[in-house]
Parts: C-alpha cells; structure tokens; sequence
C-alpha cells in the first residue's frame, strides 16, 4: 500500500515505520530562516520556501518531510533592521545533530536536510559530520535550494554573485506565496551586489543600504512559477536519486579492514 500524506508531523507514531519502508528509509529535513529581507518582502521568506518546496518535493517522490525549521544561522543581517531572528551557528549545529539522532532512532537512514538560507550552510555541514561518524549506517546529504542545479543557480545569480532577497527569490514569492510581498515598494528596493573584489566577508548593514542585493523590480510571478517548477522537479530527482544510493566501499567507519 502506498501512502500519500508524506508529511511527518500528521503521521501517527504507528504510521512513520511504513512511511520510511516506501522511501527506502528516507526523510526531508528542511531548514530556513527568519531574518529581514528589505522593504518589501516579509521576513520569513527563506522559512516559506523551504516549507513549500519541500512539501511539493515529498508529495511528488512520497519521502516523508520533518517539520520545517523556521530558524537559522541569520546573524550576518546584523541588527541595523528590524525583523530578523537569529540562532548562532553552534546552535543550529547541535539542534539539527539532536534531530537527526532522534530521527535515526524512528527508523530514518537517509536523511536529506534541505537549507534555503545560504549562511545556514556551513553549521549544516559541521551536523552532517557530527552524525556521520557516529552513526555508521546512516547517510546525510546537505542540499543548498539556490545549486541545486545549474539552471537554480543560474537564475539565484544572475543579479549578483552576492544577493538577498532579488530578482529569484522576490519572484519565488510572488509565484507560491503572494502575501509575503509588498509590489508597491519593489520598484524602489533594488541595492546592487558590492562583494566584489573584496577580501572579507562583510555584515550585510556594511554592503547593502535597506536589506536587499539585487532587482526585485524586475520580478514577476511568471519567472517565479516556472522557476519554482525547476527547483521541484530537480530537487525530487536529486533525492529519488539519493533513496537508492549506497556507499561505494561497505568498510566500517570505526573498524580496519583486513
């Protein structure tokens, strides 16, 4: 029997065991943020993202999603603005190792954390390494929604090789949650990407004047549908793709070969 509500909070502890059996023990952990993004857009946004595009991404390849995580590692936007919510980086570290200690103990062995905020990246993968050395038989991929293919990552950039609530993601909003975006401020909120060149990785008070890298005024809710249908459909390919991976050597982490 297949079972099509894939989401893992409405799930009864009796229904997780068959859920994780028809995708080869995988799950969705999806991670955002709450965190300022200019005048015109609400400042969920990356928490919006990861919950709409990974309930689609469940849906469509039926592995169970976590619930998503409405906070993150958001502590470059500084305090110059009001809005933003942020954890330090070694406690998203060791919030997502604890979740992913008890989601191995449900029966999860493939675990896909999906993260829409790119400074959430780098704690991520410090969990990942956490969890993979101590859990022997239990696979972790990272996944950052703006690469994951070329074609996202094209269009995440093509304002700016640095950029915060743009063209991509302004667009993304008015496709799947229009109410997050304010169209009467997206004309005067363009702020151009001035990272390049530079040595350090600077504060976004020190590199943009309201929030923003980018054109919001060019966005529509046309680029941002087909955009959003890209990500989907490259995002269920790349976790189908990951259910029936297996490691290239079976040695054991804790253990020598003869």
């Amino acid at each position: 029997m297949t079972i099509s509500n894939t989401q893992w909070a409405q799930a009864t502890w009796d229904e997780i065991p068959p859920l994780l059996t028809q995708a080869n023990q995988s799950a969705i952990l999806p991670i955002g943020a709450t965190e300022q993004h200019g005048p015109h857009m609400g400042c969920g946004m990356d928490y919006v993202l990861a919950d709409i595009l990974c309930r689609a991404v469940s849906a469509r390849t039926l592995v169970p999603m976590l619930p998503t995580m409405p906070y993150g590692c958001s502590i470059g936007h500084s305090q110059r603005w009001p809005g933003t919510l942020a954890v330090t980086p070694i406690t998203l570290i060791n919030l997502v190792k604890d979740l992913g200690d008890w989601a191995y103990h449900s029966g999860v062995r493939r675990l896909f954390i999906v993260n829409t905020h790119v400074t959430n990246a780098a704690p991520l993968r410090c969990a990942l390494e956490m969890l993979r050395s101590e859990r022997d038989d239990m696979m972790v991929s990272v996944i950052n929604s703006a690469t994951i293919s070329p074609r996202v990552r094209q269009f995440h950039h093509a304002d700016g090789e640095d950029w915060h609530a743009n063209d991509a993601e302004t667009s993304l909003m008015l496709a799947t949650a229009p109410d997050m975006v304010r169209p009467e401020k997206m004309d005067m909120a363009d702020d151009p990407d001035r990272t390049d060149g530079l040595v350090f990785s600077h504060p976004v008070n020190r590199t943009s004047l309201n929030g923003v890298t980018g054109k919001p005024s060019i966005s529509t809710a046309e680029k941002g549908q087909q955009w959003f249908e890209w990500m989907v459909e490259d995002l269920s390919a790349l976790i189908l793709k990951g259910t029936e991976e297996t490691p290239p050597l079976a040695h054991s982490y804790f253990h020598h070969h003869a």
